[in-house]
């Protein structure tokens, strides 16, 4: 799965916690939300200014962004996890300082189960519950 069909399937599936998202489009959407909030941080910077205190420089069209991407976000969190075999209120960890972050991160790194999970297919299988993938057939190593 390349950049943009990661980012197009994470909007196309805005809100669906069902299912399973393979490394690949967790790690693409996940580069664009990064890259995304980078240029309009900047654009906020540009248009907008610092500001002279800390909170006080507006930025609105990261603030936009950020909230428009939240839902799909949290989406594609969850359905990695169930790649996973886990649950996506597991996502809840990132409120435990330092290593609920730290375990997350391992968990969206790790190789999904192989085969069919009760979350569903297997997203490398080549179909999953929204009809047949895009993506090509890949042996597992």
């Amino acid at each position: 799965m390349e950049f943009t069909t990661a980012v197009a399937t994470c909007i196309a599936k805005y809100a669906t916690f069902s299912g399973r998202a393979r490394r690949a489009e967790f790690w693409w959407f996940t580069l664009f939300n990064l890259l995304a909030n980078f240029v309009l941080g900047f654009a906020d910077l540009m248009f907008f200014g610092l500001g002279h205190g800390m909170m006080d420089g507006a930025q609105p069209l990261s603030t936009v962004f950020s909230l428009a991407v939240l839902l799909p976000s949290l989406a594609v969190g969850a359905r990695r996890l169930h790649d996973t075999g886990r649950s996506g209120w597991w996502q809840l960890l990132v409120f435990v300082p330092l290593f609920g972050a730290l375990i997350l991160i391992w968990w969206f790194a790790s190789r999904g189960g192989e085969g069919p999970n009760q979350y569903g297919p297997d997203p490398l299988s080549g179909g999953d519950a929204y009809g047949e993938s895009s993506v090509p057939k890949v042996p597992r190593r």
